[in-house]
Parts: C-alpha cells; structure tokens; sequence
C-alpha cells in the first residue's frame, strides 16, 4: 500500500498559453504539487510550496520557433495543449503539430512521456442521446465516439481524434490523453465574468440573461479541472477520453440567477442573444458556449479519479466562495472610510474628493434617510413590485409608520436606534458591501457607533474573547478626525453667502450653537474617536489650517494612508470621456499658449518699433548737431577765402575770358602767380 500511495510526480510539465485564464490557473494549480506526493495528499499540502526538501515547481513563458519548441517538449514528461477556451486556428495547429511531433520523435525517448489535450464540450454540443424518448439519460465518458461537435468545433473534434490515435499503439513511449472540459468558472472569472461585473458594480437593477436561459450548461472550476489533469498524470487511467465536469446540472438561468442574488440586485432580466452583442456585453464565440445544452456524466472521473473538489457540487451550490474567490483574485475589495470633524471643517467635501478617487459610495445620513423613506413609499405604491411578497409590503407599511411617527415626536428628527438601523441597512446593501463608504459625519458619538457597528452573531461566537466584537464587514477600517480652531470655522462660516450658510445650517447663530455642541460632545468621557480606539482603528488625526477650496493635501494625506483604489479601472466610456476631457484641456492649453506667443511677440513688436523709432530720432538728432557744428567750424575758412583768395580768383578769370588762351588752367596759374608776386 505504502508503494501504491507514493507516486513519482513529474519533474517536468509543459502548458501551452499560460498567459490564458485557463492555462493559468492550470499552471498554478500543477506548480503547487509537490514530488513524490500522492493526489489523495495534495490538498493538505497545497499551501507548502517552499518546505525544506521539496523540489521547486516553477512556471514560465517561452516564444520559441517550432524547432525550439520542439527541444523543449522533449525535456518534459508531460505536455498539456489547452484548446479550450477561445482557441484560434494558429493554436490548434500548433497542438496538431506538436502531438504529431512528439509521435514521429517517440523512439528517441529516454522515458515514457504523456500528451494531455484539454479540448471542450463543445465538441459534444450536437451528440443526441442513445435513447429519444428517454431524455433523462445522460451522455457518459463512453459515449465519446458518438460525439458530435458545434459546428465551429470541428477543428477541435479532429484533433481529440488525432490525439487518441496517435496515442492507442501498445507499449508505445508516447501515452495520449483528452479531456472534454465544462465551461470553466472559478478565481477571477473569464466566460461568466460580464455577470459577475455588472453584478458587482450594480451597473443595472436586473442582471441580463442572454435568450431562453433554459439550457443545461455542463461546467467545471479551473482549479478542479487542473485535479482531474493531475489525476491522468497519477493514476494514468485506461480510458483516454475523459469528461471533466463538476456534478452541477444548472441552467444558464440558475447560474445569473444566483450571481445576482450573491453579488448584484437579487433580480435578473431575459433578454434576446442580440442585445448581447449590441451591447459589448459578450462576443459571438463567448454566446456560442453559454448556449450550449447538454445533459453529460464523468463516470470515469467519479468512479476512478481520486479528486480533492474545489466545487463538487458546482458553482450555484457554492457561490458564496466563489464571489469570494472573484474579488480577492480581482481585488476589488470594499475600501471603508469615516470623516468627522467640527462643523464647516470640510468634511462632505473631503469625503466627495474621496469617493470620485476610489469609486465608493458617498453616505451622508440625510440623504439615507430620504433615500430610505421614498423606498418604502415606492413598495406601498405598488409601483415595480410585482416580485415583492405581501410579508415585504405589510413591513414597509409598519417600518414607514414608525419612522413618521418618530419624527413627529422628536420635532423631524429620528430617534437614535430608528436613525442607526437605517444607516446599517444601508452599510449592509450590494453596493456599499462591494465597493465601499465614505462616512460624512456621522455617527458623531460613542453610543451611535455601537449601535451601528455591533454586531449580535460575532458577539455570541466570541463570549470569551476580551477584545471588543464588531461588524467587520460594515465598520470603518481607516478613520480621519479633522479639525481646526474655532476662530477658523467660525471664520470660515461667516465667508460663506447666505443661501449656502442657511442650506448648511451655518448662520452665525446655528453655526455657533452647533460648534459649541461638537465641542461638548467630544469633551465627554466616550467619545466617538474612543469607540474607534477601542476596536483597534486609530484615527488619523488632521489639522485644517489653510483655506484651500480643494482640499488637495488633506486628500493627499488620506490617499497615502490608505492606499491604491481597489476597483475596476475606467470603462470604456469613462476612458473616452476622460479622453475627451484631456483633449480639451490640451487644446485649451496650446491655444492659451498660442496667445501667449503672439501676446509677447506684439508686445516684443511694439518694443522693437519704439525702439527704432527712438534709434531714427536720435540719429537724427546728431546728423543736425554735426551739421551745426560743421557749419560753426567752417565760417572762418570761409571769411578767409571771400577776404584773399574770391577777389584774386574773380579777377583772373575774368582775364581769362577776355584773353581766351589756348591752356585756361596753367593761365590761370601763371596769373595767380604774378599777382601774388606783386602783392
């Protein structure tokens, strides 16, 4: 038995297309095993992945050429090809030729090596069973030969065949498996993921079910289907052709149906298969597979497979872990906020800041309030009720006549108990309990937030615990106090215009009444803080000393404290919105810089003309100092020349015309010359 028990695990395993939601998962699931383990004490092990001893189990991705690739299968005991999910041709060749590889390489093998194909059910999809009048009967693992395929399938239904065939020959090197999946569901969702999306998020108040909904959908977990993989490598079991199904027998109705009850708005709405496509909600490959109707039995894998079950029993028997399983995978966990603070301190828009960044619910106990008593008016309405029960209607009637009665005794305010039942239903709803709150301003004292945060069930489970119990589920996890002087808000109160100061309760004589009350209130030996402090979750204290409308470091503050937005990111309409926001900004921004430029070029232009003009004046302003200075220089020469030089000059030429001779310059010479003599 010991030697039966201790089965040598593969030290090397291939899988095609890790970067898949299937293949990965299958991976992850294959690298937790641990050599020399058995499948029967893989579950209990599954978390030791580094214990001194075991051999590491490593994944990783390679994009070889075929001949690289082919090197590689055959370093590997065991090669799973994964078809079945969104296969492309280009896959399903590739699986063609690595198994007819593998056969033609089969006498080089040093050891024996095994070829799993993990193909579909849909290959199954048009297969009648045996009997028509019985149609109770269900298609088992036997029935593999009579199996007829979607007609988009065929491709995969040749390759099994292939598969199988080229496996069957006796005391062949090379052992070859298929494994007929169902529709694959678990961790972070791939095919069923728009239901649990649109659940989560709330996107509509009924979840749609694409057509009739009445088809039987044959169905596994990702992690189940990579036991049923481990299974064929341990016990290598006669049969080649195996179904790899969980022992669910749900319609595609019961399975949204269950989604939206878990995750979403408890309702949901039949729609036809074209609104599918109309609205980006599923591809047409993604339509075929959820009409898929099949009514199938994995005997083989109940009969001789030793499996450790994620979901045995499916995925509507055992939704609640697998929302669990989708939002810790996605991580799209709940973020819980509480803001309080002294009057006008800024708390409602710290808290709206915090919400548009992390995409949760902004609770103001006001609009709770309202919000709550118009949804008890519409259930005795009668308006959109059809689905709700008389017992639903007659609680309405009582809980709506409580509230109005306690508010007509308590001058338009609720009573405490009254006010925090409200506020916990509404922490507990599908929206706040998925992606979150942001508290703003309340509860303010010790007493409110026990009443609020208590919680009954975990205080009978926890007698003997010593540290006080609490609803985690709906409490805080991060609280920020602000707070400022009173010179300050009161400073900030006054500034505000008066139809905002009276719609805030801010006038001078409210807001001094309501500050003083705050004060009083957190004076007092329990305060809301101390509640906080009890339960561990420290406030982070803040303090508002400037007057920034925005708020921008004290978001800046939180936002470090707490940390990344654990969501989904943009839709696609909020990534074109943003787009288009970003766009405008861009244009915006280079046409006030376009108007810069020319501001400053006109303005380097006007500078420049004065500048040459100024240049023109001064020139010639020195052209006429230089005249008149040439000008003053000049009148003595001139007096000398009409007093010595104009009368001799005259008088020679004179002569000269009178005489007429033949050289005028050198007479003129000569004249000069014996006048000057003379002289």
């Amino acid at each position: 038995m010991e030697n039966d028990k201790k089965q040598v695990w593969p030290r090397r395993i291939f899988v095609n297309n890790v970067d898949s939601y299937s293949s990965k998962y299958i991976a992850k699931f294959l690298s937790t095993c641990v050599p020399g383990e058995s499948s029967e004490d893989a579950e209990a092990d599954e978390d030791t992945t580094s214990s001194p001893g075991h051999e590491q189990s490593t994944t990783f991705q390679i994009s070889p050429t075929r001949d690289q690739l082919l090197e590689r299968l055959l370093e590997c005991d065991v090669v799973v090809y994964n078809i079945s999910e969104n296969a492309t041709q280009e896959q399903i060749e590739e699986a063609t030729w690595a198994i007819t590889a593998l056969h033609d390489e089969m006498e080089s093998f040093r050891s024996q090596k095994m070829f799993i194909l993990v193909s579909t059910v849909m290959t199954w999809a048009l297969t009648k069973p045996r009997n028509l009048d019985d149609s109770d009967v269900l298609l088992t693992d036997d029935d593999y030969r009579r199996r007829r395929p979607h007609p988009n399938f065929k491709n995969h239904c040749a390759l099994e065949k292939l598969v199988l065939k080229l496996g069957r020959a006796k005391k062949s090197k090379l052992t070859s498996y298929v494994v007929a999946s169902g529709l694959q569901y678990g961790q972070g969702e791939n095919l069923f993921h728009y239901f649990f999306k649109v659940s989560w998020s709330m996107q509509f108040p009924k979840v749609p079910v694409f057509g009739v909904g009445t088809n039987c959908i044959p169905m596994i977990h990702v992690y189940d289907l990579g036991g049923v993989i481990r299974n064929i490598i341990d016990l290598k079991p006669k049969s080649k052709y195996v179904l790899a199904l969980d022992d669910s027998k749900n319609t595609l109705e019961d399975i949204i149906k269950m989604i939206s009850y878990v995750l979403g708005p408890g309702k949901i709405d039949k729609l036809p298969e074209q609104e599918a496509i109309h609205m980006n909600a599923l591809t047409p490959e993604e339509l075929e597979y959820l009409s898929v109707n099949l009514y199938l039995e994995p005997v083989l894998l109940k009969d001789t497979f030793n499996l450790q079950w994620t979901s045995e029993a499916g995925m509507v028997e055992n939704m609640d872990r697998i929302v669990e399983e989708y939002k810790n995978t996605r991580q799209l966990l709940p973020i819980r906020i509480c803001v309080t603070g002294p009057p006008a301190v800024g708390k409602t828009t710290v808290a709206q800041k915090l919400c548009q960044h992390y995409k949760v619910h902004h609770i103001k106990i006001n609009e709770v309030i309202a919000e709550k008593l118009a949804q008890l008016e519409e259930i005795l309405s009668g308006a959109d009720t059809e689905d709700v029960p008389g017992e639903e209607v007659d609680a309405a009637k009582n809980q709506l006549q409580t509230i109005r009665e306690g508010m007509e005794k308590n001058a338009g305010r609720l009573a405490d108990h009254l006010l925090c039942d409200i506020l916990q239903e509404k922490l507990n709803s599908k929206p706040c309990s998925n992606q979150g709150f942001v508290l703003d301003g309340f509860p303010k004292m010790y007493e409110q937030a026990k009443l609020i945060f208590f919680d009954e069930d975990t205080e009978r489970t926890s007698l003997k615990s010593k540290s006080p119990t609490y609803n985690k589920k709906i409490t805080p996890e991060r609280v920020f106090a602000l707070d400022a002087s009173d010179e300050f808000l009161m400073k900030r109160a006054q500034g505000l215009p008066q139809s905002v100061a009276e719609e805030m309760f801010c006038t001078q004589d409210e807001f001094v009444a309501r500050l003083a009350r705050y004060r009083q209130v957190n004076a007092s030996e329990e305060t809301l803080l101390d509640y906080f402090d009890e339960l561990e979750i420290h406030p982070k204290h803040i303090e508002i000393s400037t007057d920034d409308p925005e708020y921008t470091e004290v978001v800046k503050k939180i936002t470090e404290v707490v940390g990344t937005p654990k969501n989904y990111g943009p839709s696609p309409e909020e990534q074109e919105e943003e787009a288009r926001r970003l766009e405008e900004e861009r244009r915006q921004k280079m046409a006030m810089d376009a108007a810069e430029r020319r501001r400053r070029n006109e303005a380097a232009l006007a500078e420049m003309t004065a500048q040459y003009e100024e240049w023109n004046k001064n020139v010639s302003e020195v052209k006429r100092q230089e005249y008149e200075l040439l000008e003053a220089q000049s009148l003595p020469l001139r007096n000398y020349l009409m007093k010595y030089v104009m009368p001799s000059l005259t008088e020679a030429m004179l002569e000269c015309c009178t005489v007429k001779p033949e050289d005028p310059v050198d007479f003129l010479a000569e004249h000069l010359l014996r006048n000057n003599q003379q002289k």
